[in-house]
């Protein structure tokens, strides 16, 4: 999670990835709370109903999609922290109201907290969901 999430954002996850790791059921959601608002919970819920699947191709790119609580599957690239999300588009990148949207929340939540879905695909069906997702947005 380079240099472009605020510092506060990338503090918080690593603590959330100890506890994790040391079993603790510190979730730090006050601070998640603090930090996004209502998209903490919505995120945390999203992560709870395991709507998260990394996608990997064997040349180690790798994509997640994130079943939205409208149904609809969002492609996230956590790599340069983007959503193909219409809040995204509105909320982070036009208004910068937002730090991120609730679907890249939840992948960062789902990474710390182990619980992505994992789904492999070879090359070629990897670009194939990047394009259908491009083709939906135009």
């Amino acid at each position: 999670m380079a240099a472009v999430l605020p510092a506060v954002v990338e503090q918080l996850l690593s603590e959330m990835a100890a506890a994790v790791q040391e079993n603790a059921r510190s979730t730090g959601l006050r601070s998640l709370k603090f930090l996004f608002g209502s998209s903490a919970t919505q995120a945390l819920d999203l992560v709870d109903r395991q709507s998260i699947t990394l996608i990997s191709s064997p040349s180690g790119r790798h994509a997640y999609q994130v079943l939205g609580s409208s149904g609809k599957t969002y492609t996230c690239l956590a790599s340069c922290h983007y959503c193909s999300c219409p809040a995204f588009a509105f909320s982070v990148l036009r208004k910068s109201d937002s730090i991120l949207c609730k679907h890249l929340l939840a992948v960062y939540l789902s990474q710390v907290m182990r619980t992505c879905q994992q789904l492999s695909v070879s090359d070629k069906q990897l670009t194939d969901i990047l394009l259908m997702e491009k083709k939906q947005e135009a």
